[in-house]
């Protein structure tokens, strides 16, 4: 098989999504809606936690960051793909499917540390209430949010570092509907066993120690609501839980999917959809589980929609 330098690499075709080209339309329209929802929806979180001064607490701090890291994470990859529904040459420069790989693990991995910050919080305020704003002071809150983004930056750095350094092969297809790290180290002619160390590792560092973080975190929660004797308090704390574990089960409950289940015949269209649903899905709907599920979101909504009838009357 013949060998090109990295460097000779002017661009990659994305095969994009397992769909029929008469199924193209529909699949715009509905993915179309999806990310149109996740950013207005994530931008309305981040606009009520700015204005309403009772949303001014660690939670909402660390949530205004998560909203703005799905914002983000979207615009990655579901763009790309909904212009190259229209295309048919499904070109991305080489310097553009790097960058896309770059900022798809920098959010992804700050995703992850958020959630986990978050976790945290949620843990101190149940189990330690009369510490909470001792421990969650302004100047920790900020420390964690400045090391997920520092921590998450450099991950995803040496990540592009180490596949920039790759060779390609003459075949330049990436079956895939955006520039997958794991697509495209299947696809390198060079040795990719750091890149795989580096995965593994890194992967640790990322995913699987900020969930065993979460799940302790949530042990130690669940013992400190079993011994509350009050059905009352009981509620009180399962409800400041609750958006936060619908999260916490979309995000790694898709990628515990895709990396530890057993793959089937069709691992490419599971990757696929499993990828679907952390990157279009899961950021779409932290917005409704934020505002559905929290009475804080929704009476700070009521009072940006009272205000703003005010102000037409």
């Amino acid at each position: 098989m013949r060998l090109e330098n990295q460097s000779s690499v002017s661009e990659f075709l994305l095969l994009g999504l397992p769909i029929w080209p008469e199924q193209q339309g529909v699949f715009f329209v509905l993915f179309l809606g999806m990310y149109l929802t996740t950013v207005l929806g994530n931008l309305l979180i981040i606009l009520l936690i700015r204005l309403d001064s009772r949303l001014h607490t660690p939670m909402y701090f660390f949530l205004s960051h998560l909203a703005f890291s799905d914002i983000a994470f979207s615009s990655v990859t579901v763009p790309k793909m909904l212009m190259n529904m229209h295309m048919k040459y499904k070109s991305i420069p080489y310097a553009g499917c790097i960058s896309q790989t770059y900022f798809f693990i920098f959010f992804a991995d700050l995703d992850s540390f958020l959630i986990t910050s978050m976790a945290y919080d949620r843990y101190v305020a149940i189990c330690h209430p009369l510490h909470y704003t001792i421990i969650m002071s302004q100047s920790i809150c900020v420390i964690l949010v400045a090391g997920s983004w520092v921590i998450a930056c450099a991950c995803a750095l040496l990540h592009t570092l180490l596949l920039a350094r790759l060779s390609f092969c003459a075949d330049h297809t990436i079956p895939h509907f955006f520039c997958d790290l794991a697509a495209l180290l299947e696809m390198s002619c060079s040795d990719t066993s750091l890149n795989q160390l580096v995965i593994f590792t890194a992967g640790l560092t990322a995913i699987m120690l900020p969930f065993l973080c979460i799940m302790v975190s949530y042990g130690h929660i669940g013992a400190t609501i079993l011994q509350v004797p009050s059905t009352k308090g009981i509620c009180k704390a399962l409800s400041t839980c609750g958006s936060h574990l619908s999260v916490v089960t979309l995000y790694y409950g898709a990628i515990i999917g895709l990396y530890f289940l057993p793959s089937s015949n069709n691992t490419n269209n599971k990757n696929i959809i499993a990828s679907l649903m952390y990157t279009v899905v899961t950021p779409m709907l932290n917005p409704f589980i934020y505002s559905l599920r929290n009475k804080d979101m929704k009476g700070a909504l009521r009072k940006l929609l009272s205000k703003k009838t005010y102000s037409f009357n």
